[in-house]
């Protein structure tokens, strides 16, 4: 809809409740932000279990039919933005199969570095793959796991995969929540009632007024039972990683996410972005709505009054139809308008929480222009975006990236700013707690936490050359003509 990173999925999971699938239903309607190509739910009566995925958002995929015919008191449920794998029904979540070691629901969030290379062996010896998801190799893992027990199966599984995971499994009589060693995607657990909840974020909670606990930790496998809760840590130790992104755009501002308020968060970092990058300005319009909590500590910070300059038509569907008489910059307009009155005649201050390709923001300063605005000043909460992630978002190639390859002078020229400001690397972790030790920030540094082997950039549909540590290697500048950079 915006020139932003895609979301990536989003995990729900419940024990213990008498409707399990309408609380799964409601989880994920709060959990939709994180995923809008398809969603579904599998449950368990304890003897049987039940599922159903269709393609669409989750009002679209389920209905009160539907629901009635997803019996039992566990639950799971997933919405997917396909990282990894196409977007057909195949690969649509939760995965279900039947082995020697029971049945098995299984939803995911992250990305698998390895999973070109588990695919490639597991097909050599025999394995037949029903989808394109790097998430299969789990499930095939655990298939042929020579383990005794399902949660050593389970333990086996994932030991040999490395990437980003948070799952949430479920077996006839069980559920299971694990996070990756390094923490790269949230998972929350909380309680309804004697009920357990597992969540992507706490904002799933709120909607059907469970309580927040605390986060699944890193390398922990959560096990939920009739006999309660059993944590276990069968990973080696891993420096954390956990997805700064999260923060600045990815999660609903009404959650708790790594055990921090996402809002205060956004507000702090709009705050540190006005004192790195003052200017004299009369307004602070925020982008909304990723750009509102930034624009609200933008300007308690710099004693600018914030006004909703850009009003949101929510009621826009994936697809609309352009009229053949061409009208200027019709896609972005259709989405956000400008108030004239607020605009005309003013030095505006443009918060938003970052550019990719920067072709909406160029859009957008033109628009503020055409209102009225005397100056526009593009203010971004975090720091120029240069290398891509491969650890669950879908983004664009580095060399699509406007940032990776011109200065932030040249980007400035592009989008026909007055002056562009980022907030620094310093400035985005000291605004979370051990913003330094416990956040990855490979998308603003290249530097990648874990390593991939070479051949999967192809197979996660990134196109990047890797140096032999698995770094990237770093191209030169595009050339810039005419004073401003080519880009489309």
């Amino acid at each position: 809809m915006f020139d932003k990173f895609r979301e990536e999925c989003g995990v729900f999971g419940i024990f213990g409740h008498p409707e399990a699938s309408n609380m799964t239903y409601l989880g994920l309607y709060a959990l939709q932000h994180r995923g809008q190509e398809s969603a579904g739910i599998a449950t368990s009566d304890g003897v049987t279990v039940h599922s159903h995925k269709a393609m669409g958002h989750v009002h679209d995929a389920f209905t009160q039919d539907t629901l009635a015919v997803l019996p039992g008191s566990l639950a799971i449920g997933h919405v997917r933005y396909s990282t990894a794998g196409e977007s057909r029904l195949a690969n649509a979540q939760p995965l279900v199969i039947d082995c020697l070691h029971g049945t098995l629901a299984l939803a995911h969030n992250g990305n698998l570095v390895n999973a070109g290379e588990l695919r490639d062996q597991l097909v050599g010896q025999g394995s037949i793959f029903q989808t394109s998801t790097d998430t299969e190799v789990i499930v095939h893992l655990f298939a042929r796991s020579p383990e005794p027990t399902v949660e050593g199966a389970i333990i086996e599984a994932v030991s040999q995969v490395t990437g980003a995971f948070s799952l949430v499994m479920m077996t006839k009589d069980k559920i299971v929540g694990v996070r990756d060693p390094h923490g790269f995607r949230p998972l929350a657990l909380g309680r309804l009632g004697e009920a357990w909840v597992l969540a992507s974020e706490t904002c799933a909670m709120d909607l059907i007024g469970a309580t927040y606990i605390r986060d699944v930790e890193p390398g922990e496998l959560v096990i939920i039972s009739a006999q309660g809760l059993r944590s276990v840590k069968p990973f080696a130790p891993a420096p954390h990683a956990q997805c700064v992104f999260e923060h600045v755009y990815f999660a609903r501002p009404d959650s708790v996410v790594f055990g921090e308020s996402v809002n205060d968060v956004r507000t702090e970092l709009g705050r540190r972005l006005a004192r790195e990058t003052a200017v004299e300005a009369d307004v602070v319009v925020p982008i909304p709505d990723s750009g509102v909590c930034a624009a609200i500590g933008y300007s308690e910070a710099s004693g600018i009054p914030m006004r909703m300059g850009l009003i949101r038509n929510h009621y826009v569907g994936r697809t609309f139809i352009e009229p053949q008489q061409s009208i200027r910059h019709f896609g972005v307009r259709v989405k956000l308008n400008p108030v004239r009155s607020i605009l005309e005649g003013k030095r505006v201050v443009l918060i938003d929480d970052s550019i990719v390709r920067g072709t909406t923001s160029r859009k957008l300063v033109r628009m503020i222009r055409n209102a009225g605005a005397k100056e526009v000043h593009m203010r971004i909460s975090c720091p120029p975006t240069i290398s891509p992630c491969f650890y669950g978002v879908d983004t664009p190639r580095r060399q699509d990236l406007i940032a990776a390859t011109h200065s932030i002078e040249e980007i400035r020229k592009y989008l026909s700013a007055d002056s562009v400001g980022y907030l620094s690397l310093d400035g985005l972790t000291s605004s979370v707690r051990d913003g330094k030790s416990r956040y990855c920030t490979s998308c603003y540094t290249g530097v990648y936490p874990v390593a991939f082997p070479r051949n999967e950039a192809a197979y996660l549909q990134l196109a990047l050359k890797l140096n032999g540590d698995g770094s990237p290697v770093q191209p030169e500048p595009e050339p810039v003509t005419d004073g401003a950079p080519a880009i489309p």
